[in-house]
């Protein structure tokens, strides 16, 4: 087994006033030639976005973009003619394909909304852009863990066009998780929400991450009570 670990203190940083971003990978003006992504993992963004702000119509394309909502409410419209609204415990999944405009805001105008943002490269380009939102309860999940969206179709995840596979899970101090890939030979970025882990005698913190590849499974246990990520992408970037 491969791995490579990313601290909290380390990730980019961005304040814009209404906005407070910590990004794990470059993007936007932080740029760090080592860390480009992770396989076909290429955003993990953690953002606070402030009461009533967000962002306006923007484009994207060929890309899967999964948001993992933490804490308040955001409101999501689209040039499809989507308007939905994510609560805690929802997922949202929007494949880029061959383009679309949409925006984010903070459905609320007095408490801020706290989430994380997925970018994917998909496994082909220029397909018909999608939407999906689905509500999992993960702040109920205790010692388990629970797929939220993967490449598996007809699953009770959501969809995304890539042979990937997304995560969450909760466990008590001293309790152990194995990891078993959905899809043989990825890589998984393991992403510690909240508490304290150990991976592999390495202590890991809120927000800090590791990254592993070439393993049949992997396993770890709560140093404290912890919740996490597990982000499974394949490696190759062709």
């Amino acid at each position: 087994m491969k791995k490579v670990i990313h601290k909290a203190n380390e990730r980019g940083v961005a304040e814009h006033g209404w906005l407070h971003s910590r990004f794990s990978f470059s993007f936007d003006q932080y740029h760090d030639p080592d860390k480009m992504g992770f396989g076909l993992l290429r955003v993990l963004n953690d953002d606070i976005i402030e009461e009533g702000e967000g962002f306006g119509l923007h484009p994207h394309n060929n890309m899967e973009i999964i948001t993992v909502l933490l804490e308040g409410e955001l409101e999501h419209k689209d040039s499809m003619g989507t308007v939905m609204v994510m609560h805690p415990g929802e997922v949202q999944v929007m494949s880029a394909g061959s383009g679309i405009m949409h925006s984010e805001f903070n459905h609320s105008k007095v408490e801020q909304v706290k989430l994380l943002q997925l970018w994917i490269f998909p496994k082909e380009r220029n397909i018909k852009p999608r939407y999906d939102q689905k509500y999992f309860g993960f702040e109920y999940l205790k010692n388990e863990l629970k797929t939220v969206a993967s490449g598996l179709e007809n699953s009770s995840s959501l969809y995304i066009h890539q042979n990937a596979a997304i995560s969450i899970g909760k466990l008590e101090m001293g309790k152990e998780i194995v990891y078993k890939n959905l899809f043989k030979d990825n890589g998984s970025y393991l992403f510690v929400l909240d508490g304290s882990i150990n991976f592999d005698n390495i202590e890991l913190g809120k927000r800090d991450a590791v990254g592993v590849y070439d393993y049949d499974e992997f396993k770890f246990n709560a140093s404290t009570d912890a919740s996490f990520i597990i982000i499974e992408v394949p490696m190759n970037l062709n």
